[in-house]
């Protein structure tokens, strides 16, 4: 049976790019991997965030957009983004949201201690302690290795049909259903990170698309031959994927699950070094080849932005 590993990466929307960096590489430590543009519309930045390399199963990516309405989260969304940190580091985790007066709270799930929170534009976030993953090298402000923030654990899912989000989760996507814990079902892919799906089985409020929202999650396909089974599997079973699109860093196709989901199948390769150094990854503006004749015109219109050590952090 075709399967996928896990979580690519998870994508969202929110209004403004330079507040997006001081809580995602500020606050959380991630590394920028890559400032590019939104291919669709190129006035807006696409930032991407994860572990040293940007490797599958850590990245985060936003579009930041200032103009854009305020979202509400609700069925038919990702409804929280889970993020695995190592054990023992839990303490470490709380102390530093203290430290920038983010509220947090505690809660338990299939018997793991979560803390969740909000980033700035309201998107729900959870730290979950595990041995699994490999340790993200990447040292920044006050966030070192020893504590830094692995990838994925996981996501919960708010589906407006949740037996219909099963299904393509267990019959299409290959994943394991291995349990109940209250309001959540749990589902898990063979894969070190990004493996862990709660489904909430009571819908909430009907999600509106916007500013503090996920746009959509990605799974992985392993390479591009695998890539094109994904869309014969899910052309076979009614589902209408988009063409194969050229992302540049990963070939992607697009669909709507039933419970109103956006997923993508995003491809592992060719990653984020294609088209810049690991060491110099998420510096410069990368633009695709067609738009970089406009480079000057999209430097002059977007907003400028740095990553920066946050005041009093190190």
């Amino acid at each position: 049976m075709q399967k996928t590993s896990g979580i690519h990466h998870i994508s969202a929307m929110v209004n403004d790019a330079q507040r997006n960096i001081d809580f995602y590489a500020g606050v959380l430590g991630l590394r920028l991997i890559k400032k590019t543009i939104n291919f669709d519309r190129p006035e807006v930045y696409h930032l991407y965030f994860g572990n040293e390399t940007g490797n599958p199963g850590t990245v985060i990516t936003f579009f930041p957009w200032e103009k854009q309405l305020k979202g509400r989260i609700g069925t038919g969304q990702v409804g929280v983004t889970s993020y695995i940190i190592p054990k023992g580091s839990l303490p470490f985790w709380k102390k530093r949201f203290e430290k920038f007066n983010i509220e947090s709270t505690s809660s338990i799930r299939f018997g793991e201690k979560y803390i969740r929170f909000n980033d700035p534009d309201g998107l729900l976030l959870e730290l979950v302690e595990s041995d699994e993953g490999p340790t993200n090298q990447w040292s920044f402000g006050g966030v070192q290795a020893d504590n830094a923030i692995k990838g994925f654990s996981g996501a919960i899912l708010n589906s407006a049909q949740p037996h219909k989000t099963t299904d393509v989760l267990e019959n299409v996507m290959g994943l394991e259903c291995i349990g109940q814990d209250g309001d959540y079902l749990r589902f898990k892919a063979e894969g070190h990170l990004g493996n862990t799906i709660d489904i909430q089985l009571t819908p909430s409020v009907r999600g509106l698309m916007g500013a503090g929202t996920v746009h959509h999650i990605a799974w992985r396909a392993k390479n591009e031959e695998d890539h094109r089974r994904w869309k014969s599997l899910l052309e076979e079973n009614g589902y209408h994927p988009t063409e194969i699109l050229d992302r540049n860093y990963f070939k992607a196709i697009y669909f709507h699950e039933q419970g109103g989901i956006l997923f993508e199948i995003a491809t592992d390769p060719p990653g984020f070094s294609v088209d810049e150094p690991v060491a110099k990854l998420g510096q410069k503006l990368m633009l695709p080849s067609w738009l970089e004749s406009k480079r000057e015109e999209l430097e002059e219109t977007l907003p400028p932005v740095e990553v920066r050590v946050l005041e009093g952090d190190n």
